[in-house]
């Protein structure tokens, strides 16, 4: 069988994973990966009937417990020839809790445990046995009996919140802020339905999470019960794989198996969904670890030596080169890899959103953020370049624009664990499918071993000049005003880069990534892929119980705070002392940005009227228990920012009242290309081609 070009192992001539691409791009929404549960079923040979009778199926016919004959999965085919001795070394997991061959456990094969217990006391026992500290949820009543047991555990602490979304995005920032998974817990009906936005939030940004919902009781599931939603039906485009047990025998395997997809290959949410009485029946707990069964899923983690040869001589031809860097670099904890690789080469680097501060803002060879609102010299640097090294990108329309004038000049290599990433939106001229840390150690070794050096002398002198000539920068409101972007440079100098960031979307989430200083992967975490209003409370929340030795920040905008505040009561109960900076501009504030630049100034339903203090964000933060504190003016912010930093008992809310005005430059409107984009309105960088 001849390769299929660029990944070995794949077949030339019928091209399944092509085909299967394919048709993933006519079946689903653009933006859905390759692993949702209709393609990873429909590539196993089922056919659309089939498809539809397993959604409610105890032992669907991707399930393991399923007799249906094995196909070779996509994950094997493409997966490179066993070198000697790498089945030792081979690496699975967030770099936080990566593993050998099993998820992370605490008990060694075939210990003696035989007992007799319910469902939902083996729910509690297989959670314990993963490593489950943190458990974010609450309770009702298909899910009721789990937390039963619940109660007596002294190994995992359950945090009531005040509503299921919370829950989901506590358990992303608790993840990404440690590394690993996180769990969330509700219960059916509208419990669970109020958990779809953080799993898509989720899915979009890579997050290792296990959501656990309660379902009702087997014998009604199909009748419209009370409280009834076929929640993994509804989740299935958003979420790794999800299982729904009916048997409670197969409650401890599964939450094992749930752990390891989750937080393996590329990570990504995990649904659970277990029956009230497979929770509420008798079981036999097994001894533990018990055998996982998912016989097609292999994700690849080494790079095939050919295509890393082929990046290699790329960059020792190319005059041009950038080093694209995305979320999937630190979701491997590369960074120390990729500063090697950066310093050794001597290329260019740029950090997507959602790869802020995986590379050192203050490098000399940073150019800064790409994308919509990226820097001038990130973007011209994209768009000069004659090499683009992706590694663990999305080449997502944010950060390319109108995609078919993106960087028109350069060859692309693309490095990505998940397969049905490469050559997505930009054919890759190099596609190289293997985690990032990997790649760059074996770029690293490659290049050092290669006698051909690039000379990027000219390519320094011009991306310097984009540097010096179009530097980040605002306005100042001649009424005194406070400007958010002075806001965000006196948090940085004053909170220093040890501390974690988050913030929603909007002008705020923007403002935090471009004027805040990222000198340490992990730093900055935000909604990136799906955009997500109230992220950023509880996301700081989960934060600072996964790193309660870290300083948290949520940086939110005054229409994100409103839609998740009430997650200070949990942080104030549970004392969980993160600080919230309110960006107050009393208005939606991206959206009255596009209404000033797109729509002649008719702001339609966007003032929220906060000017008015209604609400009053300081009295609300002390009706929740909080400290509220508020600033108006440039002069007071320091001492504002001191303030809350010496308050560490409770959580602070800072009331920063900006100008309505202010707006985020630089920036590429939807739909154009990146070289038409604009540092301040109206105004536009000259490019070497035009000079």
């Amino acid at each position: 069988m001849h390769a299929r070009p660029g990944i070995p192992g794949g077949a030339a001539d019928d091209r399944p994973g092509r085909r299967l691409a394919d048709a993933g791009r006519r079946l689903q929404p653009a933006g859905h990966r390759l692993t949702s549960r209709i393609l990873r079923l429909a590539f196993h040979g089922f056919d659309a009937g089939t498809l539809r009778r397993s959604w409610w199926s105890h032992a669907s016919p991707w399930d393991p417990r399923s007799t249906s004959p094995a196909r070779r999965p996509l994950s094997e085919a493409l997966r490179p020839a066993r070198r000697p001795g790498s089945a030792s070394r081979r690496r699975t997991g967030h770099f936080l809790c990566q593993q050998e061959a099993q998820p992370r456990i605490s008990h060694a094969r075939n210990e003696p445990m035989t007992e007799q217990m319910t469902g939902a006391q083996a729910l509690v026992r297989a959670l314990e046995h993963v490593g489950v500290d943190t458990v974010f949820g609450i309770p009702g009543g298909a899910i009721l009996p789990a937390y039963d047991p619940l109660y007596d555990s002294t190994k995992v602490r359950h945090v009531l919140v005040r509503h299921e979304q919370g829950a989901g995005h506590a358990a992303q920032g608790y993840a990404q802020a440690t590394g690993r998974v996180g769990v969330c817990m509700a219960t059916s009906g509208p419990g669970a339905t109020n958990l779809v936005t953080p799993i898509a939030d989720a899915y979009m940004d890579s997050v290792p999470m296990v959501a656990i919902t309660g379902q009702v009781a087997s014998a009604a599931i199909g009748t419209d019960a009370f409280q009834e939603a076929d929640i993994s039906g509804i989740t299935m485009p958003i979420t790794k794989h999800n299982f729904l047990v009916t048997d409670p025998a197969e409650i401890p395997r599964t939450i094992l198996e749930a752990f390891h997809i989750a937080s393996t290959g590329r990570p990504g949410p995990v649904l659970v969904d277990i029956a009230k009485d497979a929770l509420q029946a008798m079981t036999t707990f097994p001894s533990w670890p018990p055998a996982m069964q998912l016989p097609g899923y292999r994700p690849v983690t080494r790079p095939h030596s050919k295509q890393i040869r082929e990046a290699v001589k790329l960059i020792a031809e190319a005059k041009r080169p950038v080093l694209y860097v995305g979320g999937g670099v630190h979701k491997a904890g590369a960074s120390p890899e990729l500063l090697e690789f950066a310093e050794l080469t001597g290329i260019p680097v740029v950090t997507t959103l959602m790869a802020r501060g995986t590379f050192p803002d203050s490098h000399p060879q940073h150019m800064g953020m790409p994308g919509m609102h990226g820097s001038v010299s990130a973007v011209g640097a994209l768009q000069k370049s004659d090499l683009l090294i992706g590694l663990g990108v999305r080449f997502d329309d944010r950060v390319t624009g109108e995609l078919s004038s993106f960087a028109p000049y350069a060859k692309v290599v693309h490095a990505d664990i998940d397969p049905a990433e490469i050559s997505k939106n930009r054919h890759a001229d190099v596609p190289i499918v293997g985690d990032c840390k990997e790649v760059l150690t074996e770029l690293i070794a490659m290049v050092r071993a290669d006698d051909r050096k690039g000379d990027y002398t000219d390519w320094w002198t011009a991306l310097g000049t984009y540097k010096k000539t179009y530097p980040l920068g605002y306005t100042e409101f001649e009424d005194g005003s406070l400007a958010p972007q002075y806001v965000m440079e006196r948090l940085s100098a004053l909170v220093g880069p040890d501390a974690i960031y988050t913030a929603g979307v909007g002008q705020h989430q923007m403002w935090a990534a471009q004027f805040i200083g990222y000198e340490k992967p992990g730093t900055f975490i935000n909604s990136g892929g799906a955009g997500t209003m109230g992220f950023a409370v509880p996301a700081a929340m989960g934060a600072k119980m996964g790193r309660p030795d870290a300083t948290v920040w949520a940086i939110d905008g005054d229409g994100c705070f409103q839609m998740t505040n009430q997650e200070l009561a949990t942080c104030t109960i549970e004392g969980v002392p993160i600080k919230i900076a309110v960006i107050n501009n009393g208005n939606l504030g991206m959206v009255r940005q596009w209404q000033t630049l797109f729509y002649n100034e008719r702001y339609s339903n966007t003032d929220l009227q906060t000017v008015r203090r209604i609400p009053d964000f300081v009295k609300l933060a002390e009706a929740y228990g909080c400290v509220g504190l508020r600033c108006e003016r440039p002069e007071d912010v320091d001492a504002t920012i001191e303030k809350a930093m010496e308050i560490n008992d409770v959580p602070v809310v800072i009331d920063f009242v900006v100008h309505q005005d202010a707006m985020v430059w630089p920036m590429v409107a939807a739909g154009t290309s990146n070289d038409d984009i604009k540092f301040a309105r109206d105004m536009a960088p000259v490019w070497d081609s035009e000079e």
